[in-house]
């Protein structure tokens, strides 16, 4: 049986060899704040920079596909684990 992924740019593999040159732990923190400092991070860094999130706001999967689709950056991988979400996001290329 052969499963196909809807999205190109995510994957739900925990290992799938992804690097970040930044990681964020906001940890205890709830919505709006880590999407608001993820989004401070990431707008420092370079295009197409990797920014690793880990965050356990309940709401936080979907707030983070939400700011991924409008601000155009490619969410590369969500995954949970024990309550704990770990995003890893691309930096759009503009």
């Amino acid at each position: 049986m052969t499963t196909m992924q809807s999205d190109p740019f995510k994957t739900d593999s925990p290992d799938a060899g992804l690097t970040a040159d930044v990681e964020l732990n906001l940890t205890g923190t709830k919505c709006p704040l880590p999407v608001l400092k993820a989004r401070r991070q990431i707008n420092q860094m370079a295009p197409r920079a990797v920014l690793k999130v880990t965050a356990d706001d309940p709401a936080a999967p979907l707030d983070f596909e939400h700011f991924c689709d409008t601000g155009g950056h490619a969410l590369l991988s969500s995954r949970e684990q024990a309550g704990i979400f770990t995003f890893y996001i691309a930096k759009s290329p503009d």
